[in-house]
């Protein structure tokens, strides 16, 4: 029995500890942390960048059709 709190993360990865050290036979198994990766550098051509602010602006521009009431 674990207690744990969902909201403040309290305790939350011991009963996934538990499972994993049992079904992996070890005791001294440990969770580590992620390292925190830098995300990639995103490179766009900007003429497809202008495409995409044309399209984006065109389709703010747009009027929606009105719903149906049925």
């Amino acid at each position: 029995y674990y207690d744990i709190s969902a909201k403040s993360n309290y305790n939350f990865e011991k009963p996934f500890l538990w499972l994993a050290r049992k079904l992996i036979g070890d005791g001294n198994l440990e969770f580590v942390a992620m390292p925190a990766l830098v995300p990639p550098e995103v490179i766009m051509d900007p003429q497809w960048q202008n495409q995409i602010e044309k399209d984006l602006k065109e389709a703010q521009d747009t009027a929606l059709p009105e719903e149906d009431e049925d």
